[in-house]
């Protein structure tokens, strides 16, 4: 299957993002890319460490960068990193370039998994009432997205089959 725009999966740390994404890039036999662990390759350092010794501002800069060099390239399923939607370069570059599809979990799964992975610098000094209200907010640019699967009782495979017949009717 040929894909005539990248795929790119968006939503918050721990809503499935890369492991959707394997699997997609395997049932449509595209390339696939996780921008994180991209960016933890080309800088040799993990995302935490680029936070603690270069900030998030530096950050977010290779992010962008790293994001839209993807984004211009064509046969690949895209994992953006939680914040990469955020962005409103890489957003607009999304919606008039790519297939977005928004990966929403409740909040409640959500917390469950960034509390079970230690290596998301933006959630260790918050308590999950304020993770939650993160996840609201961050919910509301994530909408903008054209395309949504809701992954509340779905496996994975029904997220990656529904995804695929998303593109296959587009």
């Amino acid at each position: 299957m040929k894909l005539k725009k990248n795929l790119v999966l968006l939503g918050m740390m721990g809503s499935g993002k890369s492991t959707i994404g394997k699997l997609l890039a395997k049932k449509l036999n595209l390339r696939f890319v996780d921008i994180d662990n991209y960016i933890e390759v080309i800088s040799k350092m993990k995302i935490s460490e680029i936070f603690k010794k270069k900030g998030e501002n530096s950050f977010r800069k290779l992010e962008q960068k790293v994001t839209l060099k993807f984004l211009g390239k064509i046969g690949y399923v895209i994992s953006l990193g939680g914040g990469g939607f955020i962005n409103e370069k890489i957003r607009m570059k999304v919606q008039k370039n790519a297939m977005g599809v928004w990966l929403n979990c409740n909040s409640e799964i959500l917390i469950k998994r960034i509390r079970k992975n230690n290596k998301r610098p933006l959630t260790t000094k918050i308590d999950d009432n304020e993770l939650k209200n993160w996840i609201i907010s961050r919910s509301k640019i994530y909408s903008k997205s054209k395309y949504r699967v809701d992954c509340k009782n779905m496996n994975k495979i029904e997220i990656v089959s529904k995804i695929i017949k998303i593109y296959e009717n587009n």
